[in-house]
């Protein structure tokens, strides 16, 4: 069974983040919330673990475009290559914030990732993953939460998602109602911007 953490934006309980970081250190998989809508996510060093959370999207892991969830843009050089100072300073301008960026990667990413050519980073605008991302020590791996419902098509509500992911997940984290858009995909690999998937983010 799943177990929930209420872990509020405005006071993160700090004994709480900790129980979610020794799950995450522990190969679990956890839910919670963003500056958009709830999702999954997992430590992206763990290769099981990253196995459970494709299995669970139902796709090989080879084929997988996790995000990586970063809590400020230091981690960038980890994953990517170098940069254009352009193309920093328009990161910088729209992060933290509701967007993924594609950016190439470089070779020294995770196991998980390993081949890709192109790798999608997100800065949440969000206390929780924020604080998560601090404490862990380096990003999550992440997914959104997909609703069965054809007109709502992001799941909301915490309490209806932890009975959905019962028996699938280690940790559910109640924040309250999330959002149901999800975040702007903008592509940086030709050094111009280019929405891919218009979400809750403007460019």
């Amino acid at each position: 069974m799943a177990k929930i953490l209420k872990i509020y934006p405005d006071n993160p309980q700090e004994n709480l983040i900790n129980e979610v970081i020794k799950t995450l250190n522990n190969g679990g998989l956890i839910i919670y919330p963003s500056d958009t809508i709830y999702a999954l996510g997992c430590n992206i060093f763990d290769i099981k673990a990253m196995e459970k959370l494709a299995q669970l999207k139902k796709i090989k892991l080879e084929k997988a475009k996790f995000s990586i969830i970063c809590n400020n843009l230091s981690h960038l050089s980890d994953f990517t290559r170098p940069i254009d100072t352009s193309i920093f300073r328009f990161l910088k301008s729209h992060l933290p914030g509701p967007y993924t960026f594609i950016l190439e990667a470089n070779k020294n990413l995770p196991l998980a990732y390993k081949g890709h050519k192109t790798i999608g980073i997100r800065v949440p605008d969000h206390p929780i993953p924020q604080l998560i991302v601090e404490k862990l020590g380096h990003p999550i791996a992440s997914t959104s939460i997909k609703d069965d419902d054809e007109i709502i098509e992001y799941s909301t509500d915490p309490e209806l998602i932890a009975e959905k992911y019962d028996h699938l997940v280690d940790i559910v984290i109640d924040s309250g109602y999330g959002d149901n858009v999800a975040s702007t995909i903008v592509d940086l690999t030709s050094g111009e911007p280019e929405v891919i998937r218009q979400g809750k983010g403007i460019i």
